[in-house]
């Protein structure tokens, strides 16, 4: 993926890790969209840097995501990286009978929002020079953290998703999987400050730093989140899942 010179497109960019990508893509040199449900919070990620646009996306909706292409595509038509990284977490309990509520929406904006993103554009991309897809996803797509099911679930499938996408795309356009591990960002309450998790501006240098390797990683991995990534191929996945839900109810409940 080329440094600079693009024009970048970043799903969920009004905060976390979407907003930080989004400024240190666009201080690399290039024009960033940054698209999301509530305008006030994608005003603020573009705040003071020319370049840097926002546009309202809500992803749970499919003729949302096809009207929001079209008007991309008018305002933007130099865009050659998307960037899906729109995604929501909910906690679920398993050993009972819920609503299912939580678990519908988490798979209508974690694997369906993705997958309808990229439909959307995957034509475009295809003619431009450097295009690029990167698909975030989770730690959790590898060892599951058994209080977010439904999002364990989702970012496996988009895992999946993106290795099928990427031999569907070779030599067309760069397909790149970014898979966090737990970093202090807004995405379930309380988490910004949560022992144990990543800071987002070391997370956020880590990824950048791994972007700028030449050819760029396939998976970009920072370190803290092999030890999920590994797990299964190191033969020590139930061990890991043990450790990891253990360390997180202690991180949330004491």
């Amino acid at each position: 993926m080329n440094k600079s010179g693009n024009t970048i497109l970043i799903t969920g960019g009004g905060s976390g890790i979407g907003a930080a990508l989004a400024q240190r893509f666009h201080d690399l040199g290039n024009t960033v969209i940054v698209a999301g449900r509530r305008q006030d919070a994608l005003d603020a990620t573009i705040a003071g840097r020319p370049n840097m646009h926002a546009m309202t996306l809500d992803v749970e909706s499919e003729a949302g995501i096809a009207d929001f292409a079209g008007r991309l595509l008018a305002a933007h038509p130099d865009v050659n990286v998307l960037i899906n990284n729109a995604g929501i977490m909910r906690f679920e309990a398993l050993d009972r009978s819920r609503d299912l509520a939580d678990a519908e929406a988490t798979i209508t904006t974690n694997l369906l929002g993705p997958i309808r993103v990229t439909n959307a554009l995957i034509d475009h991309l295809a003619t431009k020079s450097g295009a690029a897809i990167v698909n975030v996803t989770s730690g959790l797509a590898f060892v599951p953290l058994v209080m977010t099911p439904t999002y364990n679930a989702t970012k496996a499938a988009i895992h999946s998703y993106t290795v099928s996408l990427r031999a569907a795309l070779e030599g067309k356009v760069e397909v790149i999987e970014l898979a966090p591990p737990a970093v202090q960002t807004g995405l379930t309450p309380g988490q910004e400050t949560l022992e144990g998790y990543q800071p987002l501006n070391e997370f956020i240098d880590e990824v950048m730093a791994l972007f700028a390797q030449t050819p760029t990683p396939s998976e970009i991995l920072v370190q803290r989140v092999k030890f999920l990534r590994n797990a299964e191929a190191e033969g020590r996945f139930d061990k890991t899942l043990q450790q990891l839900n253990e360390t997180v109810t202690k991180a949330r409940h004491g």
